[in-house]
């Protein structure tokens, strides 16, 4: 019983060897691709190989909400203490300003001063050192709210206008009498 390529039973031979040899090259390739899939799947999982992708990502999945809750507890608590801190800084001392003068229109070399010393609320002090040949003195008053409970002289109400504006430090005011 021989029989040549060219009839129905050697041709459908043929066929089926060329469908083999399809489905040979088909295999290396998939074998290929999972040995690929294996070498990932070790990276993303270590050498452990004993769980799957679908329980390592729920474990992930598991590790990354634990972090959000911790970033959002961490959060809160640095709102709370951002807000104690505001708090403690508005009663800091962040506006100031010096004048110098001449209190008893001497040459002295404008050697009396005052000093505003305000928080964020325009609350604080203005000190005054009025000096003469002979002596020194020192005067502080309450400011609050940019207003005095006593009378402040046009130097002491220059140094709290010049810190309530910004106008800066070391400003000369008009030789004048301070007290």
């Amino acid at each position: 019983m021989a029989t040549s390529l060219t009839d129905t039973h050697g041709i459908i031979a043929i066929a089926a060897a060329a469908v083999a040899v399809v489905a040979l090259i088909w295999c290396v390739i998939l074998s290929v691709s999972v040995r690929r899939l294996r070498r990932g799947q070790t990276l993303v999982l270590g050498d452990s190989g004993e769980q799957d992708l679908v329980t390592h990502a729920v474990g992930v999945e598991a590790a990354l909400h634990q972090i959000q809750d911790q970033v959002r507890t961490s959060g809160a608590r640095l709102d709370a203490r951002l807000g104690q801190i505001e708090g403690d800084l508005r009663g800091v001392i962040s506006h100031r300003a010096l004048v110098r003068y001449d209190a008893y229109n001497e040459l002295s070399g404008r050697q009396s001063m005052s000093i505003a010393l305000l928080d964020d609320e325009r609350s604080g002090i203005v000190l005054s050192c009025i000096h003469h040949r002979d002596q020194a003195r020192v005067y502080g008053k309450q400011v609050r709210e940019g207003r005095s409970e006593l009378e402040l002289s046009p130097e002491e109400a220059e140094a709290v206008r010049l810190a309530i504006t910004g106008g800066g430090e070391d400003q000369a005011a008009a030789d004048g009498h301070g007290g």
